[in-house]
């Protein structure tokens, strides 16, 4: 039976979660594009190819992927290399795409069981390996194959060389790199002057030493301690090196895909490496970048122990003692319920007053600053709040209804419709939850963004909010980084010092295989390139630290959640968020909706984060300490309600373990401008003092006090006219230097117009020290609200996410749901009838 036939049957075997977990991770049906996939052989058949085997290897760990390296070597080895395996040229890691090769059939390539198992010692190594082989065929990076045989898919026979650690060819490598001078050097150094007329024989002959594994070994038997050091590193893979012993042929500014390569007068300054690249064991294969031939890492490998797969990652050493507290006492408690506490009051801030979007995109600066200032934040956390906002869909952006074209422009285009950031139409539910549940949708949202939202790499650019996200790499990073830090032993966190973050990087990479890339090391073995990349690390960090994902280095009860949530592939779902869309309020399983129900491994993400949510933020507190120095202070974080009321009567001082509100002339007046009255605020502040105290004589007069004086002045609405029953008062505004701008005209004993509008009239009088009121027509007081526009939610559901790549119309699959759901109803009325 061949695999495509073999892996059909067994994927009729499972249920629909099991398949829809699959059919996610390979990113069906956005790689099958316009593909019509009817049957589970058809679907086989589609999981063969490369680019799904890619998406396959990319989900998995260093260590899975060594061990499917291992069982492609031995194959090679026991069944030898097919077409197109030789390590040719194309991309660096077996993932990516390359050019098509002649059809590999695995069950021609079968390899025994019992020899992979042997390479692991009895006991917890060999349990470890099991463990990984049944993931492997769980997720069909194993073939079904018959009992006591592994079979890999095409794409791992035709990339072993290359997947195994190997270089390519010395004679694709040396054509590439070299023009003739330099082969017939390399040939000179090898079996002395004129050794090779042409070029092509000088090649001939150093390809044919470098195949023979003798001469090899006979060769490096006589390299200096530089150069045996150097292929220690290489012979193992990868075999590549920084260094500088070469240059292009026309300068380094020329470099590019076809370039030739010379060597550097005066050598690279390394011994070791310029002994090698003399002789052909290392060949240029980019700019600053050499290669160790396949031949080579063959010749020194043969003789070497069995392999030996890594399935765990390395002890991490950059280290410190760092206990830390559980629960709200801890630094991840207090900085998770700071991030929900400020993330509220942005919001509010944006509620009342929505911004505009430029027409460049983003959020002015000026606009972020206001919501920055109104907040009490910092800018740059801001800036963050608003992109997780958008991206958790609590704020959307909206069109406003185009201006009318002026008259006499018949031919002219309409204007194009402003833009508002508002609040969406989860927002009033989000602002009435817990502080827990008003951090889920945001921590969900940053686990999957696709972008580093605090990084701005260009030092020239104005950081703006409502960026964006592009960056392919951020959610490798993130998730590399998660999982490393959630193997560091208990009571130790990371260091913050250089070694900390490059080990921290590496052990990443073993996570998420794709960082490798920043990996390269140079003549020292020390990591090079790394400037960009652990720029960005060191910015995801900072933001996980102020969500309380992170706190001394080491991950946080919730941070582990976090990653367990990236781990059950929430990723894949972007621009969905798993998680973002449930009910705020809820507790348990309790609101997941249909989305996670279907996708019991998220589903189980998303409540153990809610869960260690709530265990990490206490019960918000509904009660304040009011002191005779007009302050209020709430221990922990307000409930919504008394947050409202005391974000209405005052204004925040400070926060911390506390928030404290300062309440004043001002802040009063403001509450009785927009609709309290002086009953309504006693009322509501004595409801919530602790312990039922009464509240400080000096709040009750500054309340009373403000309130005598409040409304009486009334500016009327009739563009505008300002009244009042006190003569004397009249009187006085109308001679006030300070607001002659109004050109106010006393009409009446009681009655003076203004030749401004009302909201300017009311704005002057109160800037002038006055506590108007604006008042209808009808002679009822207008209220001062905040505006109420909300805009939908474009956060799609996890199938709507899906669904945006299917083409119903020519066949497509709506979603990996919707397929698996259909394969598996098909495959059971097939056996009913059979």
């Amino acid at each position: 039976m061949n695999a495509r036939t073999a892996l059909g049957k067994w994927l009729g075997t499972l249920d629909p979660q099991r398949l829809t977990a699959l059919l996610e991770e390979r990113d069906l049906p956005l790689a099958a594009g316009y593909r019509r996939i009817t049957t589970f052989r058809e679907l086989a058949e589609y999981l063969l190819t490369d680019e799904s085997v890619g998406q396959g290897l990319a989900a998995g760990t260093a260590g899975e992927l060594e061990l499917l390296a291992s069982i492609a070597a031995l194959a090679l080895e026991r069944h030898g290399p097919v077409a197109g395996g030789e390590a040719e040229d194309g991309p660096r890691y077996p993932w990516q795409q390359r050019k098509p090769v002649p059809p590999v059939e695995p069950a021609d390539r079968w390899v025994p069981e019992r020899d992979v198992l042997s390479w692991f010692e009895p006991g917890e190594k060999r349990q470890r390996a099991e463990h990984a082989l049944t993931r492997l065929r769980e997720r069909a990076l194993l073939l079904p194959a018959p009992k006591g045989q592994l079979a890999v898919p095409p794409l791992l026979h035709v990339r072993a060389a290359g997947f195994d650690g190997y270089g390519r060819r010395a004679d694709r490598l040396l054509t590439t790199a070299y023009n003739a001078p330099e082969i017939k050097r390399v040939a000179a150094n090898l079996f002395g002057e004129g050794a090779g007329r042409t070029r092509d024989q000088a090649q001939e002959l150093i390809t044919a030493l470098l195949a023979d594994p003798a001469r090899v070994r006979a060769l490096v038997a006589d390299a200096p301690v530089r150069a045996l050091e150097l292929l220690d590193h290489l012979v193992p893979g990868p075999p590549l090196l920084r260094t500088h012993c070469f240059v292009g042929r026309y300068g380094s500014q020329y470099a590019g895909p076809d370039t030739k390569y010379v060597f550097r007068e005066g050598g690279s300054g390394d011994e070791g490496t310029d002994w090698l690249a003399e002789r052909g064991l290392l060949i240029p294969s980019g700019p600053d970048l050499a290669e160790l031939p396949y031949e080579v890492a063959r010749a020194l490998r043969e003789g070497s122990s069995a392999p030996n797969p890594r399935l765990e990652p390395a002890q991490f050493t950059a280290t410190a003692t760092a206990p830390l507290p559980s629960g709200w006492e801890g630094e991840g408690g207090t900085a998770a319920a700071a991030a929900a506490w400020r993330a509220e009051l942005v919001l509010r801030a944006l509620a009342a007053e929505p911004v505009a979007i430029r027409k460049a995109g983003g959020i002015a600066v000026r606009d972020t600053r206001r919501l920055a200032k109104a907040a009490g934040a910092d800018e740059a956390d801001t800036r963050l709040w608003l992109d997780l906002a958008v991206n958790a869909g609590l704020a959307a952006p909206r069109n406003d209804e185009p201006a009318l074209a002026p008259r006499g422009r018949r031919n002219s285009k309409a204007p194009k419709p402003s833009a508002r950031l508002l609040p969406s139409d989860r927002y009033d539910a989000w602002a009435a939850a817990p502080a827990a549940g008003k951090l889920l949708p945001l921590l969900a949202a940053w686990a999957v963004v696709p972008a580093v939202l605090s990084h701005w790499p260009d030092p020239d650019e104005t950081p703006v909010a409502l960026i964006s996200p592009q960056d392919e790499d951020a959610v490798t990073l993130r998730t590399g980084v998660l999982r490393a830090l959630a193997v560091l032993p208990d009571g130790h966190g990371l260091t913050g010092n250089a070694r900390g973050f490059t080990e921290l990087l590496a052990l990443a990479a073993w996570f998420q295989p794709a960082l490798r890339g920043h990996l390269a090391a140079d003549a020292g073995g020390e990591l090079t390139g790394l400037d960009g990349v652990l720029d960005r690390m060191a910015a995801t960090l900072t933001e996980a630290a102020l969500l309380g994902v992170v706190a001394h280095g080491a991950l946080t009860p919730v941070g582990r959640s976090l990653c367990r949530l990236l781990e059950a592939g929430a990723a894949h779902h972007y621009p969905a968020v798993p998680g973002a869309d449930t009910d705020p309020s809820a507790r348990g399983e309790a609101g997941l909706g249909e989305d996670l129900s279907l996708r019991p491994a998220l589903a189980k993400a998303v409540t153990t984060l809610r869960e260690d949510l709530y265990a990490a933020l206490p019960e918000p507190s509904d009660t304040a300490r009011f002191q005779s120095d007009l302050t209020a202070t709430v221990t922990g974080a307000p409930a919504p309600a008394l947050a409202d009321l005391l974000s209405a009567v005052g204004d925040i001082e400070s926060e911390g373990h506390a928030v404290v509100w300062r309440i004043t002339a001002t802040s009063i007046r403001r509450a009785l401008d927009a609709g309290w009255s002086a009953d309504e605020l006693l009322d509501g502040l004595a409801a919530a003092s602790e312990r039922d105290t009464p509240l400080p004589q000096p709040l009750t007069y500054t309340v009373k006090d403000t309130a005598r004086t409040h409304g009486r002045l009334r500016v009327v609405r009739s563009a505008c006219c300002i009244r009042s029953d006190d003569t004397a008062l009249i009187a006085e505004v109308a001679q006030a230097r300070g607001l002659t701008k109004l050109r106010l005209r006393r009409i009446a004993p009681t009655v003076l117009i203004s030749t401004a509008p009302p909201e300017e009239t009311l704005s002057a009088l109160r800037t002038a020290g006055y506590a108007p009121t604006q008042e209808a027509e009808t002679g009822t007081t207008l209220l001062d609200r905040a505006p109420t526009d909300r805009a939908p939610c474009l956060v799609p559901t996890l199938d709507q996410a899906h669904a945006a790549y299917g083409d119903p119309a020519r066949g497509a699959p709506a979603s990996a749901r919707v397929l698996a759901a259909t394969l598996t109803s098909g495959a059971k009325v097939v056996a009913a009838k059979g």
